[in-house]
């Protein structure tokens, strides 16, 4: 079972993870943003883990469970965006790497999610404190926990 327990939660006297281990997840962040803000739905979603949980108290009523609900949801709103003519990025910063005992690693980033009409003026869509639950595949990683919390938002 994959511990919920929130980053935040963790000291600050966890020990620093190596500058290679660091560099690994920031290109992780990179490529799934990447893909995300690409329009790349079935990709992007196949970063996460078949039994993944998605949760953005905020915005969705329920968690998203599993791959495939993640992966409906993020071709849903490529549709929107699409029609809109919304050029969507996502920009993730201060983050923080905590290995754990299993292999696995919590991680947590600022994320600010900005929404462009295309021909329009940039809006800073959100402000998101993104904490994810990473597992180790294949010499990768993939996200088996997301939990998003927008600021300004009730965080209960």
């Amino acid at each position: 079972m994959i511990d919920s327990t929130p980053i935040g939660s963790l000291t600050e006297s966890d020990s620093p993870v190596s500058a290679e281990l660091y560099t690994r997840v920031q290109q992780f962040y990179a490529r799934q943003m990447g893909l995300l803000d690409d329009g790349r739905p079935d990709d992007w979603s196949a970063t996460f883990t078949e039994d993944a949980v998605f949760q953005e108290a905020s915005r969705l009523d329920e968690p998203l469970r599993g791959r495939d609900a993640i992966r409906e949801s993020s071709r849903a709103r490529k549709q929107r965006l699409d029609e809109a003519e919304i050029d969507f990025r996502h920009w993730l910063a201060m983050l923080q790497v905590h290995p754990q005992a299993d292999g696995t690693l919590r991680t947590r980033a600022y994320a600010l999610a900005m929404r462009t009409p295309r021909g329009g003026s940039l809006d800073i869509f959100a402000s998101v404190v993104c904490n994810d639950h990473l597992v180790p595949v294949d010499g990768g990683w993939q996200v088996a926990r997301r939990e998003l919390h927008h600021d300004g938002s009730n965080r209960d």
